[in-house]
């Protein structure tokens, strides 16, 4: 695996390890483009705080470490700094803002919830039969990329629903339609497979591979060791020869 984009840091409060420790384990693993993704900060307006993720004043620190590291690694593997977001039109603008400042390389969308925080739960926790949820959580994916905003959809698969297969047939082709019409990968999600999640979920990724969608692994490491850790690399790359996917093995993204 040469690349991969989905990476987090302790700053989300959910994740371990220093910066420079997912940078030597990519590297002891053999890649050459690691992409850091920490999940986003958000400006509220309403002085909600969220656990989850990075704080607004974590931004100085987390842009100052990656670019000494990417400078001090430069021979050794490209770095690029970018975040992990979901896609809530009423809150861009001052996220707009917030960035401006700084050298965001990309973005991922990672549509945890429907609503933004802290009004709707976690996409992924407990299953959900209403094909409304269902339909709003595939119409934010498309939407979402339709802005331009992201390089690719994380787990796309990560709403945990367990209504009627021909809801899910319906709206998630929909999504793997338009991912492959704009030559976007789905992405396998490592830490999903490796945990023994509800995803990756065999019945997106069956849909995937009569869509014929190309694939691309996301580690969505949130401690060092899953980059270099070629168990679950191999597992994922099996996954994607048993749907009969293509792996993007080239990098995604070189800016």
């Amino acid at each position: 695996m040469l690349a991969n984009y989905h990476t987090h840091t302790y700053r989300c409060h959910h994740a371990r390890g220093e910066d420079r420790e997912y940078v030597e384990h990519a590297i002891a693993g053999g890649m050459k483009i690691l992409g850091f993704s920490d999940h986003c900060p958000w400006i509220y307006g309403d002085g909600y705080v969220s656990g989850s993720r990075m704080a607004p004043e974590e931004l100085d620190g987390y842009f100052r470490s990656l670019l000494d590291l990417k400078a001090e690694y430069k021979n050794d593997i490209d770095i690029y700094i970018g975040f992990e977001s979901e896609y809530h039109p009423d809150l861009i603008e001052a996220q707009d803002k917030l960035f401006s400042d700084y050298p965001v390389d990309y973005m991922l969308l990672g549509q945890h919830s429907i609503l933004r925080e802290p009004f709707s739960p976690y996409a992924g926790g407990a299953p959900t039969s209403s094909e409304d949820d269902l339909k709003m959580y595939v119409d934010l994916l498309i939407e979402g990329m339709e802005s331009g905003r992201y390089l690719y959809v994380a787990h796309p698969d990560l709403l945990n629903y367990n209504g009627s297969d021909e809801s899910y047939r319906l709206h998630f082709t929909r999504l793997c339609r338009y991912l492959k019409e704009h030559d976007i990968p789905v992405e396998i999600n490592l830490l999903g497979l490796r945990d023994g999640r509800h995803y990756p979920s065999d019945r997106f990724f069956r849909i995937a591979q009569e869509v014929g969608n190309t694939a691309i692994i996301g580690c969505d490491a949130h401690f060092p060791e899953a980059l270099s850790d070629q168990e679950p690399i191999k597992k994922c790359e099996l996954f994607a020869e048993h749907y009969n996917l293509t792996l993007h093995k080239e990098p995604f993204y070189k800016k």
